[in-house]
């Protein structure tokens, strides 16, 4: 049979054809992939002509493309759509990918043409693009132990095959311990408090999960399910059981627990931290950031810290007061927030829910998008999809040329991982003719019954628009070099473009236009709009403490070098506690389930980048608060041109000088969260 991943594909886009793709085709694509990338790294290695920028540097870059296609559909089904097939083959080829990947970086023949390119890089004529793309590929090299010698390599690369197989078992096992469960509910009584649209949104729930008994509603651990349940179900032990349920992912007893393979993840980083010369994985995680190291990222942690703790108490006793309880629990703190609210600006979420319809936001954002940078977004829907609920739109540029094919997956399912991403299934380049990416965006929303529109929470709202920030980012690259294009940027910078876009979201003028009644089309009143913004800093004690008390663990765990005795509960207990957490606050990702942290070393240690993002994302939306205008040409000029289409083409600091005029200051941040008083 004809395998449609080794095809010349057809379809509009050139999509991959969904319909066609089997989870067996994908072992033969590897193989054959993976054979074909070793030869054409081989044969950079050891040509016989002397390294140069196009044999070496562009011919690296334009290699693995089979290789790269194969992973990309193969990986974005594994976490948005994946089944028992896909997770065994997940299994199987994550360690060889990672080995093929530790090869290639501790190829000495390869490196030696790097490291004769690297030194000689001003020399060569290349403009200042090329000559980064050069420090770059010499940086990853030796950041994936090039310079090692002897064994050391081989070990090395032993520990990267061993930590992709840990990630993937770190992984399933959060999402199988999500999938399993469910909070099934069919008496009046154990809805008191939910409103109808937390009630319609659980009733298409259990329709999805196929629940046949009468009046069913069903309630998970996706965020967009659990969230609204802790906010407004009167029933404080089934919110009690909700939330003992998100804490235990990946903690319950059985073939799930992820103590174990959390603690060979632990070993494996700090033991290659320190082949590397690193006294610690922390060390090493952060070299490569605009941090620096974790005392910067701990110094800006604490700085907002302090006063988000001291902000959070008075919000605990704001709720104590009006709950009469004598103690509040992590499950009560949503829902008695929402009466505080309610008392304090007269403003709850149910009553700003049905202007939030997703259709409508979705507009929005592109609206935005094309008042900022002229593009345009046309849906298509002759495109190939790998579920039912994919939705597809053509981008294009002020004159309408085409700039890519942007694909959103907008709702939780059984199938797919919890949170929100972006991801491409084609990259940006061009090397030798121009490649426009295709790029999606996944979220998790509870989808509404059929006939009725989706709504969203303020948080699911301003997720859409941080993700589709991400999205852009991808989308409006015009870097030449695919290792420098789209989101392919340092850690801590690759927040600030999501995040300033959230901004947009919020503004009454933004607000007026698109936030429309689901029932009756009216725009959100002016009187809404206010009480929305007066309330903006209001539980940004809590919020900001549930953030970065998660940030700070995270850094502490990655500079203990003590595993052998480590017990994740106490450490966390030990951690929290001497910074004084308030007790009512549960931390918002335990360890056992924190993906960030062990389902790939991405955000391992640099999980304050949200934070340090922040930072530039306040200040620099200062620009157009500045200008007076929400889409002010100028600094939209500058923000496109250094930041969405710039790729990682310059340092960061220097991209957001070129954008801001000058480098951003804390106090925007704390202005914002409303914790600068």
């Amino acid at each position: 049979m004809t395998n449609p991943l080794l095809q010349t594909w057809l379809t509009p886009f050139e999509m991959p054809p969904f319909e066609e793709i089997q989870a067996n085709h994908f072992p033969e694509a590897f193989k054959l992939a993976l054979a074909k990338h070793q030869s054409e790294i081989q044969d950079i290695a050891q040509q016989i002509a002397a390294p140069s920028f196009e044999n070496t540097l562009l011919a690296l870059e334009a290699s693995g493309a089979l290789l790269n296609q194969t992973a990309a559909i193969f990986f974005n089904l594994s976490a948005s759509h994946t089944s028992p097939d896909i997770q065994s083959i997940e299994r199987d080829i994550a360690p060889k990918l990672a080995a093929h990947n530790a090869a290639m970086f501790l190829n000495e023949a390869l490196f030696e043409r790097i490291e004769n390119l690297h030194q000689k890089r001003e020399d060569l004529g290349l403009d200042k693009v090329g000559v980064r793309l050069i420090e770059r590929y010499h940086l990853d090299f030796v950041r994936a132990g090039a310079k090692l010698k002897d064994k050391d390599r081989q070990t090395f690369a032993d520990y990267s095959e061993k930590l992709a197989s840990c990630f993937t078992q770190f992984s399933q096992n959060v999402l199988a311990d999500e999938a399993l469960f469910c909070l099934t509910l069919t008496e009046e009584d154990q809805l008191a408090g939910l409103p109808a649209f937390v009630r319609s949104a659980a009733k298409q729930l259990a329709k999805d999960r196929g629940l046949t008994q009468a009046n069913a509603h069903a309630f998970t651990l996706s965020r967009s399910s659990i969230t609204p349940f802790m906010t407004f179900s009167d029933r404080r032990d089934l919110r009690e059981t909700m939330w003992t349920a998100w804490c235990k992912r990946g903690e319950n007893s059985g073939a799930h627990n992820n103590e174990a393979v959390m603690h060979e993840i632990l070993s494996i980083r700090l033991a290659q931290a320190r082949l590397l010369g690193y006294q610690n994985f922390s060390d090493y995680a952060l070299a490569d950031t605009m941090a620096g190291s974790a005392a910067k990222a701990r110094d800006l942690l604490m700085r907002v810290w302090t006063p988000a703790r001291l902000k959070a108490i008075a919000e605990g006793h704001d709720l104590k007061k009006l709950s009469g309880l004598p103690d509040l629990a992590a499950w009560d703190w949503h829902y008695w927030t929402e009466r505080v609210r309610k008392e304090q600006f007269d403003l709850n979420e149910a009553e700003i829910k049905p202007y939030l319809q997703l259709h409508k936001l979705m507009e929005a954002m592109f609206t935005v998008a094309s008042r900022l940078f002229g593009v345009q977004f046309k849906q298509v829907s002759n495109i190939s999809k790998y579920h039912d609920s994919v939705t597809g739109w053509e981008v294009t540029d002020a004159q309408g040329k085409h700039v890519g094919l942007f694909l959103s997956d907008n709702f939780a399912r059984s199938s797919k991982r919890s949170g929100a991403w972006m991801s491409t299934y084609r990259d940006p380049m061009n090397l030798t003719q121009e490649v426009r990416p295709i790029v999606v965006n996944n979220n998790n929303f509870s989808q509404a019954e059929e006939g009725k529109p989706t709504l969203l929470s303020i948080d699911d709202a301003r997720t859409l628009f941080h993700e589709f920030g991400h999205g852009l980012h991808g989308l409006l690259s015009t870097v030449k070099y695919p290792r420098l294009s789209g989101t392919s940027v340092l850690r801590d910078f690759v927040e600030f473009p999501s995040q300033v876009y959230e901004n947009w979201l919020m503004q009454p003028q933004i607000l007026k236009e698109f936030a429309l009644h689901a029932e009756t089309g009216q725009p959100m009143p002016d009187e809404l709009i206010e009480k929305i913004l007066a309330a903006q800093t209001f539980n940004q004690g809590f919020t900001t403490v549930e953030y970065v008390s998660c940030a700070l663990v995270d850094l502490a765990l990655h500079e203990n070098t003590d595993l052998d005795k480590l017990d994740f509960q106490k450490f966390e207990a030990q951690t929290l506690q001497a910074l004084q957490m308030p007790a009512a606050i549960g931390l918002r990702h335990r360890l056992p389930h924190f993906s960030h942290l062990f389902s790939s070393n991405s955000y391992a240690s640099a999980y304050y980048v949200y934070m340090w993002a922040e930072v530039l994302d306040a200040d620099g939306f200062d620009a157009f608060l500045e200008a007076g205008d929400l889409f002010a040409a100028e600094p939209a000029k500058k923000l496109y041109e250094h930041i969405y289409s710039a790729g990682n083409s310059q340092e960061p600091m220097a991209s957001y000088i070129a954008f801001r005029g000058r480098e951003p200051t804390v106090t925007p941040l704390l202005t914002k969260r409303g914790l600068n008083a």
